[in-house]
């Protein structure tokens, strides 16, 4: 969104004002995340982990090009290669570590980032395509982390690729075709490995991509906030640089904190032991389960126990990529003119409900198919569907919502008015 009270960069130096007239990346980097980009003043710290999301991918580029140096992608071989790297390769159990548990950080974040988005109403117009986006970068984020979940060739690796990939069976007429195309064959073996290291090294960049058009969206219409009243003055906004450069710092070094502690002192607590045994094909694990991010669409597969005019396993497979795909469509499914949770007292009873039934599913997710669990995933799954397709539908047409503040001054000064600029406001006259 273009304010018109927003600070112009205009370059002082004279070789800066060279590139600004060939390669203005510093106007670019100036209007994106510096004062020449107003944002939403009363912005809380659930803000803070789209910068975290990109700061985790980061992370998992640097050292996941690393790692590549050193693996190698051939089933014979594989397993030791990653022994290789955590034994002998100079600080390798420090890179494997970093971005085994970089991947649980990443998604860590970006599932409190969705919950927020949920929560306050970003899905609402006119952000539906920021919100689209992001779901394109969780999915791509699913299918590299399986991915790459594959790699290390351990007993739950192998046992993973095969169950996974054995979903698409399911499908009809074309499922097993699809099975064969993505494994390589008729199971898990050196073509898997080939092609599951080729796209696990492909996706996060296309991840960056998709990141880029991302912000290009957000910076369209600019930065909800948690009231979702939209910025209407000077005094509603701050500049990102330095009030928000300096909380994102400050918040991603209280992050990075935390993400150290798993790497030094557990770094195997979100992993499983079995993929320290090597891949065999001829041994089952007792109980399979896939990484703990994927524990809810886990659950959600399993809850469908009985054959209805479709075969279970199928009715499994198309909850499970219909509980994300329902996503894509919430701009639409609630129409509440209301975009933020904190003006809708009835919204928030049904989203915590909500919540608590992920839990549910992320807690079944990693126990064995047996009850009380199943029972626990049906129910958690049935009220996972009906808070979208049913709950909001019915709540946009008849909650009655909270007043809405007049402004995000408003709302930030408890009703108190004040014809100054607040500290650090951007006016007019500074654009000038």
């Amino acid at each position: 969104m273009s304010f018109p009270w927003a600070k112009h960069y205009e370059p002082k130096h004279p070789l800066m004002r060279w590139m600004d007239e060939r390669l203005p990346l510093p106007r670019l980097a100036y209007n994106a995340v510096g004062p020449g980009y107003p944002v939403p003043r009363n912005l809380n710290s659930f803000w803070n982990f789209g910068v975290l999301a990109g700061l985790a991918l980061v992370i998992q580029i640097v050292t996941g090009i690393v790692l590549a140096m050193h693996y190698n992608a051939n089933a014979d071989t594989a397993f030791a290669s990653t022994e290789h790297i955590m034994r002998n390769v100079n600080s390798g159990w420090f890179l494997r570590y970093l971005h085994a548990n970089g991947a649980s950080f990443f998604f860590v974040v970006v599932y409190i980032h969705i919950f927020r988005g949920i929560y306050y109403g970003s899905y609402k117009a006119p952000r539906e395509m920021v919100w689209m986006l992001g779901l394109v970068i969780f999915l791509l984020m699913m299918a590299t982390a399986f991915m790459g979940y594959v790699l290390p060739w351990g007993q739950m690796s192998f046992w993973g690729a095969q169950v996974i990939t054995g979903l698409f069976g399911a499908i009809p007429l074309v499922g097993e075709p699809i099975q064969t195309w993505l494994v390589g064959g008729f199971a898990p073996d050196q073509a898997t490995l080939t092609r599951f290291f080729s796209l696990h090294y492909l996706l996060p960049f296309v991840i960056a991509g998709v990141v880029i058009l991302h912000i290009w969206a957000l910076h369209i219409p600019g930065s909800g906030n948690p009231t979702g009243v939209d910025v209407k003055s000077p005094q509603d906004t701050v500049p990102f640089h330095p009030y928000y450069t300096a909380k994102d710092g400050w918040f991603a070094g209280a992050a990075l904190t935390v993400l150290a502690l798993f790497v030094f002192f557990m770094p195997n607590a979100l992993g499983h032991a079995d993929n320290y045994i090597p891949a065999n094909p001829l041994a089952t694990p007792a109980h399979i389960v896939p990484e703990w991010y994927f524990w809810p669409f886990y659950a959600i597969l399993r809850a469908f126990t009985f054959d209805f005019i479709l075969p279970a396993k199928l009715w499994g497979v198309l909850a499970m990529f219909g509980s994300i795909l329902l996503l894509f469509f919430l701009p639409w499914l609630d129409k509440s003119p209301v975009r933020s949770g904190s003006y809708r007292p009835t919204f928030r009873i049904f989203f915590w409900v909500w919540l608590l039934m992920l839990a549910v599913l992320f807690y079944c997710g990693g126990m064995p198919a047996e009850e009380p669990y199943v029972m626990m995933s049906q129910v958690a799954t049935m009220y996972y569907f009906a808070f979208f397709l049913i709950i909001l539908p019915i709540l946009s047409m008849v909650e009655r919502t909270l007043p809405l503040p007049t402004s995000i001054s408003e709302s930030v000064l408890h009703g108190k008015t004040t014809d100054a600029a607040p500290t650090g406001a951007l006016q007019p006259a500074a654009a000038e």
